[in-house]
């Protein structure tokens, strides 16, 4: 099977350049996978995707769950069609599942200031499930104004603009299998630290 991992790619005039490899991708959605497989033996977790960019990663996640488990889906958007969230949130589309005494693990691609996070995190715990976890492939600590406790990190990125592997930017470059960043911020930016996965 190919994927479309380019090393450059232009996306509505802007030029990205290749951050974090596919194969580095992939070796950490297994470790985090294998991480919640111990963490969650037994308890048959709802993971919510928050749409629309953590489709990609909920998907390949879940590829390596070996746990009971059931899955849905909540939309929100803070972006819109720009670089920088907008600072309000607006709620496209609720759960369908009843998470009421429920193991809940929430999928972002990025959390960045926080502020949808925080918002979902809100959403859910009035909901009164038995636990909240939140999961996210990157994280921008840098750029934290809301703060959330974040449970699972694949990747802790500076405060770049990023695209690919189901993130957008004017909801084009979606289906990138690699992450990039814009030209002007790959030369300063320093590579994604992966952190360290401790027994919850």
């Amino acid at each position: 099977m190919s994927f479309y991992e380019p090393e450059t790619i232009v996306c509505n005039g802007s030029l990205f350049r290749l951050y974090i490899t596919k194969k580095q991708i992939d070796k950490r959605i297994e470790e985090l996978a294998d991480q919640i497989n111990r963490d969650y033996e037994g308890k048959k977790p709802i993971f919510i995707g928050i749409l629309n960019g953590a489709f990609i990663f909920l998907a390949d996640l879940m590829r390596h769950v070996t746990i009971p488990c059931e899955v849905d889906f909540f939309k929100l958007s803070s972006y819109g069609d720009e670089k920088v969230s907008s600072g309000h949130v607006t709620e496209l589309k609720d759960l369908d599942a009843d998470v009421e005494g429920r193991h809940i693990i929430l999928i972002e691609d990025i959390v960045d200031t926080g502020l949808s996070m925080r918002y979902m995190v809100g959403r859910i715990k009035a909901k009164k499930p038995a636990s909240v976890t939140v999961v996210t492939l990157l994280h921008k600590p840098d750029a934290t104004k809301h703060y959330v406790n974040v449970d699972y990190v694949g990747f802790q990125i500076p405060t770049l603009f990023v695209l690919g592997y189901g993130m957008d930017y004017a909801q084009e470059g979606r289906n990138l299998a690699q992450i990039y960043v814009i030209n002007e911020e790959s030369e300063v930016g320093p590579s994604p630290v992966i952190p360290d996965l401790a027994e919850k």
